[in-house]
């Protein structure tokens, strides 16, 4: 099929922003969807399956409008991922209250996954990297505490690079943990904004700390989440799940693919998913490379390191 638009009226820093630096956002369109885009000036042309030719012509509208100033590769990643999600009206979508006010699901399994934060106490979020769980756990969390639906949002993840043993490394326990857990504060930063942040830790709104430090503690209106679970024992996942009190929610994210754990260790995560798969009040969404919201090359590195581990399997 042979799609044919014109975008009018006339604006060349629109169609020079729009195209990229040596049209690299039109190869990255044609990429992505699996079409031909030609263009004289503002006539652009796009060959292909229609569904697909649809989905292009109407990324480079939404990219058209948006090319007031130039654009950034993450932009025309986000906008390509948006045009492959399920189509959802306004009043379906999961709405977060963050500093953010693009925060949505851009794909089919972040909306599964955000559908199923809003009603499980207990969910699990299992795929590569890039494909936005914590993130989006990170979002969810930040709105439960803007509207009161929480007192407090925990944050932890296993400290294994470490062994879970932080006293050898120099400084007080916040500068032992905090190469650890440095992108859970670099999400909250861009969720809340610098300040907002300073001002929920000072009133304890805000917790975060490795998982060593959870045992014996009863978590109640808090939203939990708990980051890298991949690298937790079966004995430490157990752990923090029992920990969870009355008016809380959980969540567990991870990517099994990446386990940092001794050779032969069994995988919190992975047991956890085995034991619990059907337990009521607890979901589970994977997450694959259609789901990466990062640069095009991730996804494909996560595809050709699947297509490997199968291969020796």
């Amino acid at each position: 099929m042979i799609l044919r638009h014109t975008f009018t009226p006339l604006n060349n820093t629109r169609l020079a922003h729009l195209c990229g630096p040596a049209d690299e956002y039109l190869r990255s369109i044609e990429l992505a969807l699996q079409v031909k885009i030609t263009h004289r000036q503002e006539h652009f042309k796009v060959e292909g399956p229609k569904a697909q030719a649809t989905r292009a012509m109407e990324v480079l509208q939404a990219l058209y409008e948006m090319a007031a100033r130039a654009l950034k590769p993450e932009q025309v990643q986000l906008v390509l991922a948006s045009s492959l999600s399920l189509a959802e009206d306004d009043e379906g979508g999961v709405h977060l209250n963050t500093r953010r006010g693009d925060v949505k699901a851009r794909t089919p399994n972040q909306s599964v996954y955000l559908s199923s934060i809003a009603s499980h106490d207990i969910i699990f979020g299992i795929g590569p990297a890039g494909t936005g769980k914590t993130y989006l756990a990170v979002a969810c969390a930040v709105d439960a505490l803007e509207r009161s639906g929480v007192q407090r949002i925990i944050l932890t993840r296993p400290a294994v690079e470490a062994g879970e043993r932080l006293g050898f490394l120099p400084g007080d326990l916040t500068q032992k943990v905090d190469p650890y857990l440095r992108p859970l504060y670099d999400a909250l930063y861009e969720l809340m904004g610098f300040d907002r942040v300073q001002k929920a830790f000072e009133r304890a709104q805000l917790e975060i700390a490795p998982l060593a430090f959870m045992r014996g503690r009863t978590l109640n209106n808090a939203f939990i989440i708990l980051d890298e679970a991949q690298n937790t024992t079966p004995e430490q996942m157990k752990m923090f799940l029992t920990r969870i009190g009355f008016g809380s929610r959980c969540v567990v994210t991870g990517d099994v693919s990446q386990i940092d754990l001794p050779r032969g260790a069994v995988s919190g995560l992975v047991d956890a998913e085995r034991i619990l798969r059907r337990v009521p009040g607890i979901a589970v969404t994977h997450f694959t490379s259609a789901d990466v919201v990062r640069h095009p090359l991730v996804a494909r590195i996560v595809d050709a390191y699947d297509a490997q581990r199968k291969a020796r399997a």
